[in-house]
C-alpha cells in the first residue's frame, strides 16, 4: 500500500454483534441489565467488606479490590456499547479507542493478578495456618495489590505506545464492540510483526505466569487438603478455596475459550460473542459465587441490606 493512503485515522468503527436494526433494542436491554446487576453487585461486596469488622482480613480484603477491578473492567467497554446503539452510531474517535484499550489492558492483567495473589492467601492459609497471621499482615496485603497495579498499568503503557506507532487506513472497521487490542493492532496498514511479538510475549509472562503460580499453589493445598484425617476438616479446608477455583476456572476458561475459538473459526463475530463471558458474564456472576457459598458475606449483605431498611423506614417516618 502507498504511504499515500495511509492515515492517521480519526475514529474507528466498532461493528459490534449485529447490523440488524431490529436485534439492536434487545441487545441494548440484555447488556444493560448486565450491566446494572455487575455493578450492583459488585458494589454491594465491597460495601458490605468495608463496613463488617468481621472481614477485614486479607481473603476479604484482595476480594473488595477484585470486585472494584470487575467494576471498572466491565464499565470500559459496556457504557460505550450502550451509548452507540442508543445513538444509532458506531463510532468511537481515535483517542477514545486508545483510552478504552489501554484501561481494558489494564483491568484484564490486574484481574489475573489478584486471583494469583487470592490463591497465595489461601495456599498460606492452608499450608502455613499457624504461621497466617505473620505472614499475610496488612502491609503485605497492600504492596501485593500496589505492585500488581503497577505492573498492569507499565504493561497497559507498553501495549499503548505500540500501538501509537502502527500506520492506519481510512474508514477502519473493528468487528468487535469495544477496542480489543488485538483487533486494533490487525487493523493497521503498517506491518505489526513487533506488535505480534509483544502481544505474544506479554501473554506468556503475564498471562502463564500468574497461572503457574495459581496452580502450584492449588497442588500445595490439595497434597495438604489430603493429609487431613477427617473428612469434615477436608470439607471445611476446601469450603474455603471453592469460591475462588470457581471464579479462577470462569475467568481462565472464558479467556481460554475465546482464544482457541478465534484461532479455530477465524469468524471476527464469533470471537466477540465468546469475549461477553469473561468481559460481562464473569465480573456479573462473581458476587454470586462469593456470596452464595460464603456464611459470612452472607451475614454481612444482610447487615448492609438492613442498615439500608431501617434507614428508609427513618427517612419516611
Amino acid at each position: 500500500m502507498e504511504p499515500g493512503n495511509e492515515t492517521q485515522p480519526s475514529e474507528f468503527l466498532l461493528l459490534g454483534f449485529s447490523e440488524d436494526p431490529a436485534l439492536q433494542p434487545l441487545i441494548f436491554g440484555i447488556f444493560l441489565s448486565m450491566y446494572l446487576v455487575t455493578i450492583s453487585g459488585n458494589l454491594l461486596i465491597t460495601l458490605a467488606i468495608l463496613s463488617d469488622s468481621h472481614l477485614h482480613t486479607p481473603m476479604y480484603f484482595f476480594l473488595a479490590n477484585l470486585s472494584l477491578v470487575d467494576v471498572g473492567f466491565t464499565s470500559t467497554t459496556v457504557p460505550k456499547m450502550l451509548v452507540n446503539i442508543q445513538t444509532q452510531s458506531r463510532a468511537i474517535s481515535y483517542a477514545g479507542c486508545l483510552t478504552q484499550m489501554f484501561f481494558f489492558t489494564f483491568f484484564t492483567g490486574l484481574d489475573d493478578f489478584l486471583l494469583t495473589v487470592m490463591a497465595y492467601d489461601r495456599f498460606v492459609a492452608i499450608c502455613h495456618p499457624l504461621h497466617y497471621t505473620v505472614i499475610m499482615h496488612p502491609r503485605l496485603c497492600v504492596q501485593l495489590v500496589v505492585v500488581s497495579v503497577c505492573i498492569s498499568t507499565l504493561h497497559s503503557l507498553l501495549q499503548s505506545f505500540m500501538v501509537l506507532r502502527l500506520s492506519f487506513c481510512a474508514n477502519l472497521e473493528i468487528p468487535h464492540f469495544f477496542c480489543e487490542l488485538n483487533q486494533v493492532v490487525h487493523s493497521a496498514c503498517s506491518d505489526t510483526f513487533i506488535n505480534d511479538v509483544v502481544i505474544y510475549f506479554a501473554a506468556v509472562l503475564l498471562g502463564g505466569g500468574p497461572l503457574s503460580g495459581i496452580l502450584y499453589s492449588y497442588s500445595k493445598i490439595l497434597s495438604s487438603i489430603r493429609t487431613i484425617s477427617s473428612a469434615q476438616g477436608k470439607y471445611k479446608a476446601f469450603s474455603t478455596c471453592a469460591s475462588h477455583l470457581s471464579v479462577v476456572s470462569l475467568f481462565y476458561g472464558t479467556c481460554l475459550g475465546v482464544y482457541f475459538s478465534s484461532a479455530i473459526t477465524r469468524n471476527p463475530h464469533s470471537t466477540a460473542m465468546a469475549s461477553v463471558m469473561y468481559t460481562v458474564v464473569t465480573p456479573m456472576l462473581n458476587p454470586f459465587i462469593y456470596s452464595l457459598r460464603n456464611t459470612d458475606m452472607k451475614k454481612a449483605l444482610k447487615r448492609v441490606w438492613g442498615g439500608k431498611m431501617v434507614s428508609g423506614k427513618l427517612i419516611m417516618g
